[in-house]
């Protein structure tokens, strides 16, 4: 069984009005080639669901998004992602706006088949008031009332990770794996572009095995990338490209996007990694120190 693909492979599977999850977490270890890619495409009115980054914000700049559901939109020491903030308050894109933690309880409905799971989490705030799809419902067997956070089901999810097999085995090596997991078992669909394409007999050592979070079945296509999370992280084998991100918020300020893609973005990920200095420099960034 072989599951390898390209970049282009996975967008021609993709098509206007899907709704896609994209994993990772703000600036770390987001699939940012095949995000390149849609960009690169005629892909449009998309509901983009993420615990987003530039992942979002570049999507909303180019005009590729309907709809955000997302727990945030950040660039972890950029507070606010610049192209999504411009999106939301200009009132271009749809959005629904929950907490971390419902989210998570979102994909877990989906991947699980039912339509929603209560949860105290959402009592009381806007999120309820805001979002008239989450409803608030009777216990059956008490007097308590539950936020029904409704299932996040997913057509397809893009996740990025550290190494594959062309079987679908997937690995993540970093200290976290986020929630890649579930957006995952949640979509019909799941692509993994990875840093790293190895042989089956690798998994069979059971310190790299304790390493991977999903099912291989979940995965659909493998797209080997080496950097392809640039400019977010892929710890422990590159940090988060701080001017990079300097940069790109600095285009939403003098520039706009469509400079920022002049730039950088290119015809294929060869030539955006060559805009960017290469996969040796991109190997070279240090991981950030908390």
């Amino acid at each position: 069984m072989n599951k390898q693909m390209t970049a282009a492979d996975v967008v021609a599977q993709l098509e206007d009005g899907m709704t896609i999850g994209i994993g990772g977490w703000g600036p770390r270890r987001k699939p940012m080639a095949l995000v390149r890619e849609i960009l690169r495409s005629d892909l449009k009115d998309l509901t983009v669901v993420s615990y987003g980054g530039a992942d979002v914000g570049m999507l909303c700049a180019a005009g590729k998004v309907k709809k955000v559901v997302f727990a945030f939109v950040s660039l972890d020491f950029i507070p606010l992602e610049p192209y999504f903030r411009q999106a939301r308050q200009s009132g271009a894109i749809e959005v629904m706006e929950i907490d971390e933690g419902m989210m998570l309880l979102g994909l877990r409905a989906a991947a699980w088949g039912v339509p929603y799971i209560p949860t105290e989490v959402g009592l009381g705030t806007d999120i309820v008031t805001k979002n008239p799809d989450i409803k608030v419902i009777d216990s059956p067997y008490d007097d308590k009332e539950w936020v029904a956070m409704p299932a996040l089901k997913l057509d397809a999810s893009l996740i990025h990770a550290d190494r594959a097999d062309e079987r679908g085995v997937c690995q993540i090596a970093g200290p976290d794996h986020y929630m890649d997991d579930w957006f995952a078992r949640a979509a019909d669909k799941t692509f993994v572009s990875c840093d790293e394409l190895v042989a089956t007999e690798y998994f069979h050592d059971p310190a790299q095995a304790r390493l991977v979070h999903w099912e291989r079945s979940q995965t659909t296509g493998v797209v080997p990338i080496a950097g392809g999370a640039h400019p977010t992280s892929c710890s422990p084998m590159y940090g988060f490209d701080v001017p990079h991100f300097k940069a790109y918020t600095g285009s939403a300020k003098e520039g706009g996007i469509q400079a920022y893609f002049d730039k950088y973005l290119g015809a294929s990920e060869e030539e955006y990694q060559q805009n960017v200095g290469g996969l040796d420099a991109i190997r070279a960034i240090e991981l950030p120190t908390y």
